[in-house]
């Protein structure tokens, strides 16, 4: 059963689906504000023209949907265990955002094996609908999931706040996922800050640890200020740029998008595990034509 409609393409055209951009949203530490990012930045995208699709990779705990007051029917535990198929599992959200939810209070799916990760991955090669970006949402930590999920994207943004705990996390995930996964470029995202000043300084932090000891090239992405009317809007169960477009988060969010929208175009598959390697292939076939 499909959950929401989508535009096919064109019948009568031989041209493949264009690759879409990944951008994995990741932190060290729970609790700093990672999934109301992911929700934003899918929402912001959603606002700027972008065909997106959210997903949620918290296998155990997810919260995607509750964010945005949604009502799966299936869920990543319902793929696994052979009761849908991927493409099934896609509700509509607000705007035409299109969700893949996990699962909650599944333990189970905490305990999945590393093929089966990497099996997910690849299930999004059978995705037949054409996307512009994936916004995919980690989980906290540094297990087996959340480097995946990172090296199978082309981008990740790490998302760190003012506190000892989360820039000291922050650097064991950045070490981790460069040293065994080979991603070697991160953006950092200072969120719950009280000043841009501050955000920078959040930055500076981290950048300063990881030049001095990996091979690593952190940039800053910017920041998200500490904003009741985000906190307001978590309450409702609405993205704040859409409850409250004005808010000073809102107009953040918005910016990112925008420094989002001049990164590179997906070139090619990079040779390991990664989101949409046929889309990937095609679009380097094309280029190379």
């Amino acid at each position: 059963m499909m959950m929401v409609t989508m535009h096919s393409p064109d019948a009568t055209s031989n041209e493949p689906l264009r690759a879409p951009r990944v951008i994995a949203v990741t932190g060290g530490k729970g609790g700093v504000g990672k999934t109301t990012t992911s929700v934003n930045l899918a929402m912001a995208m959603i606002e700027a023209g972008q065909r997106t699709l959210l997903l949620d990779t918290d296998l155990g705990l997810a919260n995607v949907d509750v964010m945005l007051g949604l009502s799966p029917k299936f869920t990543l535990a319902d793929v696994f265990a052979g009761r849908c198929e991927l493409q099934d599992t896609i509700l509509e959200g607000p705007k035409g955002l299109m969700v893949v939810p996990a699962a909650s209070g599944k333990r189970h799916m905490t305990e999945l094996l590393p093929q089966q990760h990497i099996g997910l991955v690849n299930a999004f090669s059978q995705l037949n609908i054409p996307l512009d970006v994936m916004i995919v949402d980690t989980p906290a930590g540094i297990s087996d999931s959340v480097l995946t999920f990172c090296q199978a994207a082309q981008e990740v943004i790490l998302v760190v706040c003012d506190e000892p705990a989360s820039v000291t996390d922050a650097y064991a995930l950045v070490k981790i996922l460069s040293r065994d996964r080979g991603v070697n470029r991160i953006q950092v995202l200072a969120n719950q800050v009280p000043n841009v000043n501050e955000g920078r300084s959040v930055f500076d932090k981290l950048e300063r640890v990881t030049s001095r000891f990996l091979d690593v090239t952190l940039s800053y992405l910017g920041a998200i200020p500490r904003d009741e009317w985000l906190r307001l809007s978590i309450q409702r169960q609405e993205p704040v740029v859409e409850a409250f477009p004005t808010a000073p988060a809102s107009l953040a969010f918005r910016d990112i998008v925008r420094k989002i929208g001049k990164w590179q175009a997906p070139q090619g598959p990079r040779g390991h595990v990664e989101f949409f390697t046929d889309r990937l292939v095609a679009t380097q076939g094309s280029t190379v034509a």
